[in-house]
């Protein structure tokens, strides 16, 4: 595993010294290598040649979760690319890719093609479905992944259709999450043992995990399988949404009693006019009552007054509020870089903070740079580029 001065690592993030190749892809290997990146690993990212692929969706500088690492451009269907490529990944600690199951193979960058030259490298795999299984070749996208595992049945309310999580229960949460834990627990094994291992992340299993808790509940008889009608999901009075007069919405999370008992004080419903708590066949009226009150003022207005207050309202901010709000002001939050408005990296470290490092590469655009900083001569690249490998 690589290895800088402790001063070093104090100023780049806890992961400084840690090299990592990530074969360029969508989605969820690209976030998690940007939270790799984020806490102080250098990533050379390996991107199809420009043109290659008829170009990026959006201005590549908006790409938020290709920040903090550079760009090469190589081509992989050129056998002198690939060979580039095994040659960094003889000085890397980790390759991250995401592609269908056998294209790495087929490409000869396969887990064996790489632990060949770096037996002591940790090989990340990122798929929708896993390496096998009956639908290991079938293409897919995170709301196909969060439906197999139960998570979007569970989500919405008791009179309307399940409601997608955005993507983050299948990409983000079940696969970039998992993947870096992945790979950063294979390399803490390497340290001991000397020996690289393959992680086989898959968003599918990822999504699953997330949803132990309720797995478990349900077995206990305490989650019925019918969303919108669980303490967790909107089905209870106390922890919900709920709109107010100007058409925004409040977040309440009274859970507990003490808390609920603030919350029907604070907007005015007194405790012994209300029905039990959990009583559930009480929750539809309860939520009228509540519902009621609250679309009396204005969501500011109610914020506002619970200053203070333990009452558990949060008022649900937009993307565009949501960097202004005074409490992410102060912790910081969000940052801008290069004129860019973006979350800040996560978590934080008491020594070793983390810190994007610079904002999103255009595909090729540090080609020369990177190669050179991993080792490739002038020579090397000259030959790359006679090649046809690079450009």
């Amino acid at each position: 595993m690589g290895r800088e001065s402790k001063a070093t690592r104090e100023t780049r993030g806890p992961l400084a010294g840690i090299r990592i190749v990530e074969l360029g892809g969508v989605g969820p290997v690209p976030f998690c290598c940007m939270l790799l990146s984020d806490l102080g690993a250098d990533i050379i990212r390996i991107d199809r040649p420009p043109g290659y692929d008829g170009g990026a969706p959006v201005d590549p500088r908006f790409n938020l979760l290709n920040r903090g690492r550079r760009s090469a451009a190589l081509d992989l269907k050129n056998r002198a690319g690939v060979e580039a490529v095994l040659e960094l990944v003889r000085g890397a600690d980790v390759l991250v890719e995401g592609f269908r199951p056998g294209v790495a193979e087929r490409l000869g960058l396969g887990p064996d093609d790489c632990l060949a030259v770096n037996p002591a490298l940790v090989y990340g795999r990122m798929t929708g479905w896993g390496q096998d299984g009956p639908l290991a070749q079938a293409p897919g996208h995170d709301v196909g992944y969060v439906s197999l595992t139960g998570v979007l049945h569970s989500i919405g309310t008791v009179d309307g259709p399940p409601v997608i999580p955005l993507n983050l229960a299948g990409d983000f949460g079940g696969g970039s999450l998992y993947l870096a834990m992945g790979v950063l627990s294979a390399l803490l094994e390497s340290r001991d043992s000397g020996h690289g291992q393959v992680v086989d992340a898959a968003m599918v299993d990822g999504s699953a995990s997330l949803m132990t808790l309720f797995y478990g509940l349900r077995a206990a008889g305490y989650w019925n399988d019918r969303r919108g009608t669980n303490r967790l999901d909107s089905g209870a009075p106390w922890y919900g949404v709920y709109e107010t007069k100007d058409g925004l919405w409040l977040s309440v999370a009274a859970n507990e009693a003490r808390f609920w008992r603030n919350f029907l004080a604070f907007i005015g419903l007194p405790e012994k006019d209300m029905p039990e708590q959990h009583d559930r066949s009480r929750w539809p009226d309860m939520r009228e009552r509540i519902a009621a009150v609250l679309r009396t003022r204005s969501r500011d207005e109610w914020c506002a007054s619970a200053q203070g207050q333990d009452v558990c309202i949060t008022p649900v901010l937009s993307l565009a509020e949501a960097p202004h709000h005074p409490h992410l002001q102060e912790r910081g939050t969000f940052i801008e870089v290069e004129g860019v408005v973006q979350p800040a990296p996560a978590p934080r470290f008491s020594r070793t903070p983390g810190a994007v490092r610079r904002p999103p590469a255009r595909p090729g655009e540090n080609t020369e740079e990177a190669l050179s900083d991993w080792g490739f001569t002038a020579a090397d690249l000259a030959a790359l580029r006679a090649a046809g490998a690079i450009t």
